[in-house]
């Protein structure tokens, strides 16, 4: 016996509602568990839908389909960090190759600039702002979304929602770095500035690659990751 379109939909809602929220891995658990009630089906023909589906749902163990979630979030970290990657060489390329070293120019020039501390100090702050207001944002927009029913893809929302968690935790521990250890930067020596202002530079790259180039090539990279991506859009 196979299962009907009413009772596939009704597994979706039974995947959300154990807190399964991004419609890629929902349909990863649907296709596993209509699959699983189905051969359920051919052993106790006369079973319920509803108990084959607890059956199926109890082999997943006691903390149901956490696992499985956690275990998808990992790899698409992997092809999120690879997709950054790939965009980030671009600035080692001609022309942006000229941007990076004039990056990388004018923070080994702040840095040779007296209480240059308390201007990086005043910058991270400033960045700590602007992050601030971009997580209420996508977290305004991800609520809408999920109040309007639309369907959430894991990558769409770690293109959202984790490069602001990546950044801002990248400027936190800065500012604390600078603010505690009362470094002053200005009197270290040309290597340790160096390296300052190569990690800088790479820190402004990726910054620069997952605000704002990542977010205006979202449709490209969600098209090119789930094959059913166009087909849920066009629903």
């Amino acid at each position: 016996m196979e299962l009907t379109d009413q009772q596939i939909q009704e597994l979706y809602k039974f995947t959300r509602k154990h807190y399964v929220y991004y419609y890629d891995v929902q349909s990863e658990l649907v296709d596993h568990l209509a699959n699983d009630i189905e051969e359920i089906w051919e052993e106790y023909p006369k079973i319920s839908f509803e108990d084959a589906r607890d059956k199926s749902f109890k082999k997943f163990g006691i903390f149901g389909f956490m696992d499985v979630v956690e275990a998808k979030e990992k790899q698409m970290h992997k092809r999120y960090w690879k997709i950054i990657w790939r965009f980030a060489k671009e600035w080692f390329t001609i022309p942006k190759v000229l941007l990076t070293v004039i990056i990388f120019i004018s923070v080994f020039l702040l840095l040779n600039i007296p209480f240059a501390d308390y201007i990086i100090l005043s910058l991270l702050s400033i960045a700590m702002i602007f992050e601030l207001i971009a997580i209420y944002k996508i977290g305004k927009k991800q609520k809408h979304k999920e109040v309007k029913k639309e369907k959430i893809f894991l990558l769409e929302a770690m293109i959202g929602t984790s490069r602001n968690g990546y950044s801002g935790f990248v400027f936190i521990n800065l500012f604390n770095f600078v603010n505690l250890t009362k470094v002053d930067l200005y009197q270290i020596n040309i290597y340790w500035q160096i390296s300052i202002a190569l990690l800088c530079t790479l820190l402004i790259i990726l910054f620069q690659v997952s605000h704002f180039v990542l977010p205006q090539k979202t449709e490209e990279l969600l098209q090119e990751t789930y094959p059913e991506y166009k087909m849920t859009k066009s629903l």
